[in-house]
């Protein structure tokens, strides 16, 4: 298997840091869009993806559900990234030089108070890391880009200030796949992730989430979302403690079976220890 490990974005991003923190030992392939670093998988070009899945203040990573019942990736890890802020400009630049910044539309928010003290002016970038690849090359003196402290390494900028997010609390939850799946039990706590479509019969959903409350099974996460454009066809993705081994697990899996048209699983792997 290749030594490489996909993610989406250009080199500095948050989703390359992850790669580092969970795989250090693989070199990151930087891809533009998510399906091309699931294709980079499935090619042979890279051995793993490294996918993010859910932010804790923005929700789950869009497209992502929709994507994974048929990559063809099964989950074998989890990982856990804090997104710290920093901003960064070209050698030699001052932070009262800085006008604007630049950054991901979801990142400037998160240090508007920063910006409102510094009287900088934010400016929306389609990636934060690749921001800082054009700043870089650009030799600009009165703009700075917000970003993960990585990417200032990557392309030689100057890190003005650290951790300038207004919360500490911000999370991004990611998954590592593979083409191989592995459900050994490589840690006490487990997890399994699976989708899921119920029949339609009346109460479908109560009753199969039912099996998981009676046989003491924690469902960690839950959420719908529609297939193939219909309002009528929902398809849930489903996140538990435990291994489908284990005989509540079993059990819950079993009953869920009922009341469903179909069920996939998507991974068993460990809990991370960053796991809050």
């Amino acid at each position: 298997m290749t030594k490489k490990i996909a993610f989406q974005g250009a080199l500095g991003a948050y989703s390359h840091e992850a790669c580092n923190a969970a795989r250090p030992d693989l070199e990151p392939l930087a891809c533009k869009t998510f399906d091309q670093v699931i294709a980079a998988v499935n090619s042979g070009r890279a051995g793993y993806a490294m996918l993010p899945i859910e932010n804790s203040t923005y929700g789950r990573v869009a497209d992502i559900h929709r994507l994974l019942p048929e990559s063809g990736l099964h989950i074998i890890d989890e990982t856990f990234i804090r997104v710290r802020i920093s901003m960064m400009a070209n050698q030699g630049v001052a932070l009262q030089d800085i006008k604007t910044a630049r950054a991901h539309l979801v990142l400037l928010p998160q240090a508007q108070k920063f910006l409102d003290e510094h009287s900088i002016r934010a400016v929306t970038a389609v990636d934060s890391a690749g921001a800082a690849a054009e700043l870089a090359a650009s030799g600009d003196s009165d703009v700075a880009v917000m970003a993960s402290e990585i990417a200032a390494d990557i392309y030689g900028l100057n890190v003005l200030a650290r951790n300038i997010e207004d919360h500490a609390h911000n999370t991004t939850r990611f998954l590592v796949m593979s083409t191989e799946p592995n459900h050994e039990r490589r840690a006490d706590t487990m997890l399994t992730t699976f989708v899921f479509q119920v029949r339609n019969i009346p109460a479908a959903l109560y009753k199969a989430m039912g099996g998981f409350a009676t046989n003491g099974v924690n469902m960690t996460k839950l959420e719908s979302y529609m297939v193939g454009g219909s309002f009528t066809a929902t398809q849930f993705y489903a996140d538990i403690d435990g291994h489908p081994d284990d005989p509540n697990v079993k059990l819950a899996l079993d009953e869920l079976a009922y009341f469903t048209d179909s069920i996939k699983i998507l991974g068993v792997y460990p809990a991370s220890p960053l796991r809050g």
